[in-house]
């Protein structure tokens, strides 16, 4: 019988993934014990700039290219156990890594980690709270590199 993830991961690029499944895994768990909730099962949707469009007018009523869209299946913030879809843009990912001089590799795992603080809740509508999210996606990373 083959095991189940909390977090299954597809790729319907043509682009290889920069990360290592692996590392995925490793960053997901690491943020679920620091912010104490628990991921039921997140799926990790690696998609074309068309598909990230097609999803962002149809869900979001915008009409651009985005490096992730999240989805968290219950509205319920104080639920600690969680579930949801994290879509990402693998073609802008990597632009954005060289726009930041990053690593494609570490800039994946950033969008992980910001997709995962948006279904814990995390929002990054005001300078104040895309302050927080980059702190806290900083943080992981950090901790995760070193």
């Amino acid at each position: 019988m083959a095991e189940t993830y909390p977090l299954q991961i597809f790729n319907t690029t043509d682009i290889d993934l920069p990360c290592k499944e692996i590392d995925c895994r490793k960053v997901f768990e690491f943020v679920a014990q620091h912010e104490k909730v628990i991921f039921e099962m997140v799926e990790l949707a690696y998609v074309d700039e068309q598909e990230i469009v097609r999803i962002n007018k149809e869900f979001l009523k915008r009409d651009y290219v985005t490096d992730i869209i999240s989805f968290r299946y219950d509205e319920d913030d104080s639920n600690t156990e969680i579930e949801g879809t994290l879509y990402c843009c693998l073609s802008r990912i990597i632009d954005q890594a060289k726009e930041f001089n990053q690593t494609s590799e570490k800039e994946c795992l950033r969008i992980l980690i910001h997709g995962l603080l948006h279904l814990i809740g995390y929002e990054d509508q005001s300078e104040a709270e895309k302050e927080e999210m980059t702190n806290l996606e900083n943080l992981y990373l950090s901790m995760f590199y070193e």
